[in-house]
């Protein structure tokens, strides 16, 4: 039986920024969500890259402390009530997977790495539930330490989303050197940052918007500054921003900057994210804009509840991909059918849950993806497809699984590529549901409507023997000659088929 995982009152969001960390826990009462708790660190993840992209010793010890005393909260949570990410810095950096294994053992729950359009999905989501559903259509400008996400959206859709490279933390180590502010620094920020956006600023233009709305701590500080300073009554406006960089550029260095409301740990990246900002107003035709107190940890939050009251974007990212690709709709439902029959009878023993029930789910669905480029080797084509999509909803360690699960569905069992590949508890579990799969794409092989005879299915650490009617393996001799072949193609992995 699988086991069902017990929806938790109390949630968590983890977000590893490349300049801040930020922790929310919310409780769920009556399908409300309560915010009980928020936490932030300043880390700066990306400046402690070094030439090498590789994440300096003494920035993961700032990022693991940080991440353990976010743990002392949260570590006793059940399993799948906290959903950690890691964004940009943690897509650069080379040495990400270390890092990872340390931070997940910091916090006490797993740690994914998002890619730059889903962190633009979750941000829209975040900053959606904060405000009023007025049906119009939404700028949402967010400006982090390594990135920036422009996202237009409806209520709580969002309609289309890019992830720019830059951001406050990477534009003031790059224009902003050890904190001088010269107008040729600011006009090689904007420069970058316009070429940047010319790629894009015209679709934008385009969809069009009624209001623009911005997240994160730099737009946060830069409202503040506007208001303190007396350049802004309301939000943030095209004049004050250009006010404001003229009093940068007059202090010259930040050691001389004086501004009212900006605080000294915003101080070290703040040129950074005001020049990449006024580059936005000024090539997306911005004269004001809101901020909102959401962001992307809110946006964990209710993707979380989501997946949770089985309201899930994956589902209709999957079935969007089968409607692109014209996959077999009514062949991988049946693979899929036969795929949850097996695993039913072997949860107990390979000890898996609903998790697991809906990744093989998926990748029963899309086995065949790579057929509409090509028959021959059409496993690898859907795996690359899987691996390389940007698929709403999915971390990148989400993709890599359903990508090795259908690379491994026929064929040569490419086991050493799992075990390469995918470390930790998942490894043995990736590899069961690759059995799992290929077995259920092997007997639904003739694509009739008719169940295979299965009685029952026993699993040990290292076996599984496969019980049919009696009769039926006769009956079918050439299923009975495709898995007497199984018990080679499974033997790399080291479980030993049997059938009777």
């Amino acid at each position: 039986m699988i086991r069902r995982l017990k929806p938790p009152e109390t949630v968590a969001a983890v977000d590893l920024g490349s300049n801040s960390f930020h922790m929310i826990v919310a409780q769920v009462r009556d399908g409300h969500v309560h915010m009980l708790d928020r936490l932030r660190e300043t880390v700066r993840l990306a400046g402690g890259l070094d030439r090498r992209d590789r994440i300096t010793a003494e920035a993961m010890e700032r990022a693991t402390a940080c991440l353990e005393r976010f743990g002392q909260r949260v570590r006793d949570l059940p399993r799948g009530a906290v959903r950690a990410v890691g964004t940009n810095t943690l897509r650069k950096a080379t040495n990400a997977a270390q890092f990872m294994e340390r931070a997940a053992a910091a916090l006490g729950h797993p740690i994914e790495v998002i890619g730059g359009h889903e962190e633009a999905r979750l941000i829209y989501l975040g900053v959606a539930h904060t405000l009023s559903d007025d049906g119009g259509r939404r700028l949402v400008v967010d400006i982090g330490g390594g990135s920036t996400e422009l996202i237009i959206g409806e209520r709580f859709e969002p309609i289309h989303g890019e992830s720019l490279y830059m951001g406050c933390v990477r534009f003031t180590q790059l224009y902003f050197p050890e904190g001088r502010i010269t107008e040729t620094g600011w006009r090689a920020a904007d420069l970058a940052a316009r070429l940047e956006l010319q790629p894009v600023e015209r679709h934008y233009v385009t969809l069009g918007w009624e209001s623009a709305l911005g997240a994160s701590g730099t737009l946060l500080a830069v409202e503040r500054v506007l208001h303190e300073q007396g350049w802004s009554r309301g939000g943030i406006t095209l004049e004050g921003l250009r006010r404001l960089r003229q009093a940068m550029v007059a202090a010259g260095d930040l050691s001389k900057l004086e501004l009212a409301g900006l605080g000294e740990d915003r101080k070290p990246v703040f040129p950074g994210g005001a020049a990449v900002l006024l580059a936005i107003f000024e090539a997306l035709g911005i004269d004001t804009m809101q901020v909102s107190d959401g962001a992307l940890r809110e946006g964990l939050v209710f993707d979380l509840l989501g997946r949770i009251s089985h309201e899930d974007v994956r589902e209709r990212t999957i079935d969007g991909l089968m409607h692109r690709f014209q996959v077999d709709r009514n062949h991988a439902l049946r693979v899929e059918s036969t795929a949850r029959e097996l695993l039913e009878y072997v949860a107990e023993a390979w000890d898996m849950d609903e998790d697991a029930a809906d990744t093989l789910g998926w990748a029963a669905r899309l086995h065949e993806l790579g057929l509409s480029i090509s028959h021959a080797g059409y496993h690898k084509h859907g795996a690359y497809l899987l691996a390389n999509a940007d698929l709403p909803g999915y971390s990148r360690q989400g993709q890599q699984w359903l990508s090795l699960l259908v690379l491994a569905h026929r064929r040569k069992f490419r086991v050493g590529l799992i075990r390469q590949s995918v470390s930790g508890e998942m490894q043995p579990r990736l590899v069961r549901l690759a059995v799992l799969l290929r077995l259920a794409v092997l007997l639904r092989r003739s694509r009739g409507d008719t169940p295979p005879a299965l009685q029952s299915a026993r699993a040990t650490s290292n076996g599984l023997k496969l019980a049919f009617s009696p009769g039926w393996l006769d009956a079918h001799p050439l299923t009975r000659a495709d898995l007497e072949r199984e018990k080679d193609y499974l033997k790399p992995a080291g479980v030993k088929l049997k059938v009777e």
